[in-house]
């Protein structure tokens, strides 16, 4: 990869160690990965053990948010400044090989390092209120209502910042052994896989005369390089 931009901070953690080719650690690489995504999975230690959650996220700069009801006992639990551990992966498709051992899948995934803080600032909150929104899909703010005070008080919002990333990322077809191949056949490559959308469907109280905006009927996720949210 060409790095473009500054680089995040790599330390121990977030070092590629395992087919380290498959690193990378440019600031562009790492945003446009973390912008693409919908689910992370967030990985925090507690009294009873370690525990790993899906939930949705945002980028903003140089931090990650994510949010919850105020009762939330994981977002509770690590925003008094707990070190937390949160991974992207997006599947781009699967890889058949000539033989079992050799099947994989092609991925780009981030790894980040930060730590955790619950955002108080009404101004902050609602603003990453908002971006989790666009994460989702871009331009939708401007048409759906945003946070209330009501729901500003019931919902917690915690910053995680990004103090160490990695990205790692596999492309291309199956890393056969020679004699597999010279063995022939059995079929080998690669399958893409991508998020498609399908025909966007009204709710049951829609108006007929209010129209689907353009970025539900031309929706797609950003691609790599699109990074915007700086």
């Amino acid at each position: 990869m060409t790095a473009s931009g500054s680089a995040w901070r790599t330390g121990r953690r977030s070092k590629v160690r395992r087919l380290p080719e498959r690193g990378a650690y440019d600031r562009e690489t790492v945003e446009a990965i973390l912008d693409e995504g919908f689910v992370c999975h967030l990985g925090f230690c507690t009294d009873r053990g370690p525990a790993v959650l899906p939930t949705g996220y945002a980028r903003v700069g140089d931090a990650l948010y994510v949010h919850g009801a105020t009762a939330n006992h994981a977002l509770r639990t690590i925003g008094a400044g707990m070190p937390v551990c949160l991974v992207v992966t997006l599947v781009d498709g699967l890889v058949f090989a000539r033989s079992g051992f050799h099947h994989s899948m092609n991925y780009r995934s981030v790894v980040v390092y930060g730590t955790a803080t619950e955002v108080r600032d009404p101004v902050e909150k609602r603003a990453a209120l908002d971006a989790v929104v666009e994460q989702i899909a871009p331009g939708r703010t401007a048409d759906a209502r945003g946070a209330n005070a009501r729901e500003l008080r019931s919902t917690r919002v915690v910053r995680i910042s990004i103090d160490e990333a990695s990205a790692k990322i596999r492309t291309g077809g199956p890393k056969d052994d020679p004699e597999d191949i010279d063995a022939g056949g059995v079929w080998a490559g690669h399958l893409p896989l991508a998020v498609v959308p399908g025909v966007p469907v009204p709710d049951e109280h829609g108006e007929d005369d209010v129209p689907v905006p353009d970025y539900v009927v031309h929706y797609r996720r950003p691609s790599r390089g699109s990074s915007t949210r700086r």
